[in-house]
């Protein structure tokens, strides 16, 4: 009975792991694609990493009952794959959601994700990352009138999602969500 019982839980750390390790490959699956992997969660945190391998294990648990005395293995590892899918989609949103309450909410405008504090402008799409020359002002609107929200500190690595069509003002992201702007006579490419 022992030897029984040890041989099923090796089994289900062992379909976790690889369940894990198929996630995370990119491209893997159809869900991978959508999510980026088990990492690729466009919002920082951990929670989708944690969610991918509790749904793992408990997918695992779960295939394995369910097979009942037929292929325990298949079953579950099938339960772990499954899981772990299922365990990084809800962590990806929980970070999601955790990062638009760090902004104050976000609403979309133009294919963009803003935070409440910072009014939308026709951008041309950037995605690359920056780095500031000196400490800059963060501003709610594409102009020295719009509100200093705070500032970007000299040598700050950020993520540029868009640039306005004069390419005077850069969209600076945090989590995908625009924050603010910052003068790109200030910036340059990291």
């Amino acid at each position: 009975m022992f030897g029984k019982t040890t041989k099923t839980i090796t089994l289900t750390i062992g379909a976790a792991a690889a369940a894990l390790s198929m996630t995370a490959a990119p491209g893997a699956y159809a869900m991978d694609q959508k999510l980026g992997g088990v990492v690729g969660c466009k919002a920082s945190g951990s929670k989708q990493e944690v969610g991918a391998v509790v749904g793992g294990l408990l997918g695992a648990v779960a295939g394995n009952k369910i097979a009942g005395k037929g292929d325990r293995g298949t079953g579950t590892a099938i339960g772990a794959v499954v899981g772990a899918g299922a365990g990084s989609l809800v962590g990806c949103k929980m970070q999601k959601s955790d990062a638009a309450k760090e902004v104050g909410g976000v609403y979309k405008s133009g294919g963009y994700r803003y935070a409440q504090t910072v009014q939308a402008a026709p951008l041309v799409k950037v995605e690359k990352k920056m780095v500031t020359r000196s400490t800059v002002n963060l501003r709610a609107a594409a102009s020295t009138r719009g509100e200093r929200l705070g500032a970007v500190e000299s040598g700050t690595t950020f993520q540029a999602l868009g640039r306005t069509g004069d390419g005077k003002w850069i969209l600076v992201g945090q989590d995908g969500v625009g924050v603010g702007y910052v003068s790109s006579a200030y910036v340059y490419r990291a």
